[in-house]
């Protein structure tokens, strides 16, 4: 509506209920019959950049401990712990992008025998 996306304005509203203050709450369940959402229909938390590092590193350990190196092809999927991992997106991009790794991340990829 006049270039608002309404479902998501009352998705946001829903989602950041607590964040309301009461008038705004009463307002929106008065007028709209809108509450804060439910368990269920929360959205799963974001994974930190961290996380996917240490995820995708142990694919990469699982990996080279099966097949003895870090070539994988750039379409292969890792299944680590019942989740699907792109491994070779992930080689291929941190190959390219080697001068903004950390020190510690480049030596555990090193460790690993990854080629530059």
């Amino acid at each position: 509506m006049q270039g608002e996306d309404l479902g998501a304005w009352t998705i946001a509203q829903r989602a950041g209920w607590e964040a309301l203050t009461p008038a705004q709450q009463w307002l929106l369940d008065s007028a709209l019959g809108l509450d804060s959402v439910s368990e269920a229909e929360q959205q799963p938390a974001r994974r930190m950049q961290a996380d996917r590092w240490a995820t995708h590193l142990a694919a990469a350990r699982q990996f080279h401990a099966r097949e003895g190196h870090l070539n994988a092809p750039r379409k292969h999927v890792e299944d680590v712990g019942g989740v699907p991992v792109k491994l070779g997106g992930f080689l291929d991009n941190t190959s390219r992008r080697a001068s903004k790794l950390t020190l510690d991340r480049r030596a555990e990829l090193n460790a690993l025998g990854m080629r530059w």
